[in-house]
Formats: C-alpha cells, sequence, structure tokens
C-alpha cells in the first residue's frame, strides 16, 4: 500500500512538470509569435518586406493650348492592407508648371531680306503658371500586376500662380523694342516694319503675377511592368481660373479662365 502512494505521488510529481514545461512553452511561442507579427489598422501581417506605398514620378503633357511639366508625389491609401501595394488608390501631391499659348498663334519670319528673324505676329503676352495640387487617384479597371494595363481615375485641384510677361518685337521705327500698347499697337501690329522677336529676356522686369486655381480630370493607364515602376499615359481635361483677365493676342479679348483637352506621360518610382 506503501508503494502505491509513493508511485501515484512520484506521478502526480511527473505529470505536473511536465504540464508546467508545456505552459512555458505556449507562453514562449505566442511571445515570439506576437514579436514576429506588426498590426496595421487591425491586420495582423507576419514580419518580411515592408509593402510599397509611396511613389514619386515626372511627367510631361501636351495641351491643347500649351504644354507642361510635372510631378507627382503619391501614398497608397486603403484599408486593405494586405494589398496595399498595388496602388488601387492613391493620394497625390502634385507641382506643374505650364505655358499657355493661343490656338491660333503662329510663328512667321520678319519681312527684312535676312529669313532668319522670326516672331509670333500679334502676340501681346507669355503667360506661364505654377500650379501646386491636391488629389486622388482611384482604380476603375483592371489589377496593377505585372505584365497587365490598369486603368485610373484621376482628381486634382489646387491654387495656380499666373506670371504674365509682355511680349516685345524690333521694329524699324524704333531704335528699342516695343511692347503692345495704345501707343504702339499701329507698329506692333504693321508687318511691314516689324524685325523679329526681340528676345525672351526682353520683359522679364516686367512680370505680373496674377494668383489662381485649376482643377483636371483625367484616366490614367498604368503601363508597369512591376509594382516598383511607375510608366503611366494621362489623359483628361484641365481648368484654370485666374483673378485678373489674362490677354494673349491682340485680336483676342482678355480671359480669366483657360480649358484645355491634354495627353501626358509619366515615369517614376515607387519604394
Amino acid at each position: 500500500m506503501g508503494n502505491t502512494i509513493k508511485t501515484a505521488v512520484l506521478l502526480a510529481a511527473v505529470f505536473g512538470a511536465v504540464n508546467h514545461a508545456c505552459a512555458q512553452q505556449k507562453v514562449a511561442y505566442a511571445t515570439d509569435t506576437i514579436k514576429n507579427k506588426s498590426t496595421i489598422h487591425g491586420y495582423v501581417k507576419p514580419k518580411g518586406p515592408k509593402p510599397i506605398t509611396h511613389e514619386v514620378s515626372i511627367g510631361g503633357r501636351l495641351n491643347t493650348n500649351g504644354w507642361s511639366v510635372y510631378s507627382d508625389i503619391g501614398k497608397a491609401k486603403t484599408k486593405d492592407m494586405k494589398h496595399i501595394d498595388m496602388f488601387h488608390n492613391v493620394l497625390i501631391y502634385q507641382v506643374e508648371f505650364t505655358e499657355k499659348k493661343d490656338p491660333k498663334e503662329y510663328k512667321t519670319t520678319a519681312d527684312n531680306g535676312s529669313g532668319t528673324n522670326t516672331y509670333i505676329y500679334g502676340k501681346v503676352n507669355n503667360f506661364y503658371a505654377l500650379k501646386l495640387g491636391y488629389g486622388y487617384r482611384k482604380l476603375l479597371v483592371g489589377k496593377p500586376d505585372p505584365g497587365t494595363v490598369s486603368i485610373h481615375w484621376v482628381n486634382v485641384i489646387g491654387a495656380a500662380l499666373g506670371m504674365e510677361k509682355p511680349y516685345y518685337l524690333n521694329v524699324y521705327s524704333d531704335p528699342t523694342a516695343i511692347k503692345y500698347t495704345d501707343n504702339t499697337k499701329v507698329d506692333f501690329l504693321n508687318q511691314g516694319v516689324i524685325e523679329g522677336s526681340a528676345g525672351f529676356s526682353k520683359g522679364l522686369s516686367e512680370i505680373k503675377f496674377v494668383p489662381g486655381f485649376h482643377f483636371k480630370s483625367a484616366l490614367h493607364f498604368d503601363f508597369s511592368a512591376n509594382r516598383k515602376n511607375v510608366i503611366g499615359v494621362e489623359t483628361g481635361v484641365n481648368v484654370e481660373y485666374y483673378t485678373t483677365p489674362i490677354q494673349l493676342m491682340a485680336n483676342e479679348s482678355p480671359t480669366p479662365y483657360f480649358v484645355d483637352l491634354f495627353i501626358g506621360v509619366q515615369v517614376g518610382k515607387r519604394w
């Protein structure tokens, strides 16, 4: 009877030791599991390569009334953190520099026999704008997986700072270059006395700054071969409004707004 009791006590002690060791092993495993996971917005993600969430790109656009160069900085925005690097939805910060041209303007050669001095007949002002924008790019069709094309809808709105620079001409009747005014408009529009453009630098000290705002809406086609590159084409419509009417041509009325269609190409990186 005594041996039976001793055996039972020994078995109970052994069982307790094994049970305690198993419990400690479970705690250690749970601790290691927590250390190897990060929680983002409720999604528990195993440790590994960080998701691709940012992008930067540069590009150029041809507009129906000029041209633009721009840069985008984007950040992926979605609650589905498991697929955030597919860039379904992206917040965009944009900076753009553009020149506005009247669709009717054209270069011509001065009638002075040299055939080398060119100018734009009837042009009154050069007009440029620096634009800052904030927007959103949303996936419409397709998945941005390698080898596929996805289509996104882009909307950007922001502030614009217009820069109006007078356009100067050299004429036979005046030893100095002239710009368009009520006193000079006869010679300014007389092709018989025009020698050619006075050059871009003439009039820089007379630039007038005109504040305004802009909005653009476009379709973005993503041709990227992998998720770390940006290769895209955009086409859409752009609207700009300025607080002071801008006159580009002598035979056109000043206007405070510009509306144009555009197509652009952009390249960049994601990380």
